[in-house]
């Protein structure tokens, strides 16, 4: 019986390599409140986006930072915030906790991300107060496109870009970035987020917010403790800061890595496919350049359905990315504003995420080529037969021949 193969194994730093920042923390005395580690990290960043140390600000974690930069715009509660309609659930959750609504839209069927483009048109047919576009599995977004669509329409715009540390940048333009530092990113800091905006004072806004709306600026117009706004608990701790610092000493050897990687799984499996499959795309924002997932296009539904069986006899873990849609969650369906979005449900149907992880062995990559294979034998000699299965992936296959 084959070994299972994971999905997702987080590469973060061995305990050797976490001691040096951990003897400092406790030297320091200082775990969290802004310490000296967190400040370190925070200058560093401010430093790679080329922008002041004030206009950068962790947080606890991506979700948290989207939230607070929302809260941070001033925008009139219940005020609509478009986003698209594929991705993962905690952009729309973060609208909500916001106090706003999510209008959802559709994205490019390359890119597979809202654009500029599609923004305009969707807020010409519904209005909304801000957008959210995703840095779909760490596709860099042009920020200058976006920039001007910010100057012509006068709407802010925040990118989630949780999964794009080290290939979403200001690329010489302004904007908000919200960056996740979470164990299966590309920059691991077990848990933590990080705001980059050139909006003058946001960054600096969402720290105050993160530390419960606490003023801590002798030089405001009120007390130092006193509560300038209605925030939460979402500073970065220092044990956290120390593994993103560890995590930094190695970044750009384990990006390289992760390029390779994903280019010599794309080659082979495309060659298994008999060159079938469909990949993300990169548009005029740039290349991406830490891949963390592996996620391709299949065909059609049947041909998904063929893939995930084979890898299920196979115990080869598989995800469908993303589904269902937002729009299509019971808990989301009656809180959000959808708008027709086409390409994203083509995307929900015939996406599915393949095991990749930094350590991956040639035999578990041979796997991998082999059950693609697999599948598309099958579906060349059989015909596809959906059964009960209490997940709903269970296909049955049968001779087409008489």
């Amino acid at each position: 019986m084959p070994e299972p193969i994971p999905l997702l194994v987080p590469c973060v730093p061995a305990p050797h390599e976490l001691l040096p920042w951990l003897e400092r923390m406790h030297a320091a005395r200082h775990y969290s409140n802004f310490g000296p580690l967190v400040c370190e990290l925070e200058a560093t960043f401010a430093t790679q986006f080329q922008v002041a140390g004030a206009q950068v600000t962790t947080v606890a974690n991506a979700t948290l930072g989207l939230e607070l930069v929302l809260q941070a715009l001033d925008l009139p509660a219940g005020s609509r915030i478009l986003l698209p309609s594929f991705t993962f659930v905690a952009t729309a959750t973060a609208v909500l906790r916001a106090g706003h609504v999510p209008v959802l839209a559709d994205v490019d069927a390359d890119s597979w991300m809202l654009t500029p483009d599609i923004a305009r048109a969707a807020h010409a047919s519904m209005p909304v107060a801000a957008v959210v576009p995703v840095a779909t599995f760490g596709m860099p977004h042009d920020m200058q496109a976006w920039q001007q669509f910010e100057t012509q329409t006068g709407l802010p715009v925040v990118i989630d870009a949780a999964a794009a540390y080290g290939s979403q940048w200001l690329q010489n333009g302004e904007g908000t970035l919200v960056f996740s530092l979470h164990t299966t990113k590309s920059l691991p800091a077990i848990e933590g987020g990080l705001v980059v905006s050139s909006r003058p004072g946001l960054a600096a806004k969402v720290r105050q917010l993160s530390n419960f709306g606490i003023n801590l600026d002798p030089t405001a117009e009120m007390a130092v403790g006193e509560l300038a706004g209605t925030g939460t608990n979402a500073k970065m701790s220092e044990y956290h800061a120390a593994v993103g610092l560890a995590s930094l000493k190695n970044w750009e050897r384990n990006a390289e890595r992760r390029r390779a990687l994903h280019s010599n799984l794309m080659h082979l499996l495309n060659t298994a496919s008999g060159q079938h499959l469909r990949w993300q795309k990169k548009g005029s924002g740039g290349a991406l350049m830490a891949p963390t997932l592996l996620c391709l296009r299949l065909p059609d539904v049947r041909h998904r359905e063929a893939l995930e069986y084979i890898c299920q006899q196979q115990k080869i873990s598989v995800r469908r990315w993303y589904l269902p849609l937002l729009s299509h969650m019971p808990i989301l369906r009656h809180r959000c504003l959808a708008l027709p979005a086409p390409t994203a449900a083509a995307l929900s149907d015939t996406l599915l995420g393949l095991p990749f992880f930094w350590g991956m062995t040639d035999i578990q990559s041979k796997r991998l080529e082999d059950a693609v294979s697999q599948s598309f034998g099958m579906l060349c000699n059989s015909k596809l037969l959906k059964s009960g299965h209490k997940n709903g992936l269970c296909v049955r296959l049968v001779d087409a021949q008489p």
